[in-house]
């Protein structure tokens, strides 16, 4: 089960956004988290 926490970061004209994604590892099956920062305009697509 995947959880997804979004924080939002303002700087400026572009409005980035914090991704923190829980993936199980399909080696080991140990749960990983990654981590991206993306403008808001992509969030979606980092989601998927």
């Amino acid at each position: 089960m995947a959880k997804k926490v979004v924080a939002t970061l303002r700087t400026g004209k572009v409005q980035m956004a914090k991704v923190i994604k829980m993936e199980k590892s399909p080696k080991t099956g140990a749960y990983i988290f990654t981590e991206q920062i993306v403008a808001e305009e992509n969030l979606k697509d980092a989601l998927k």
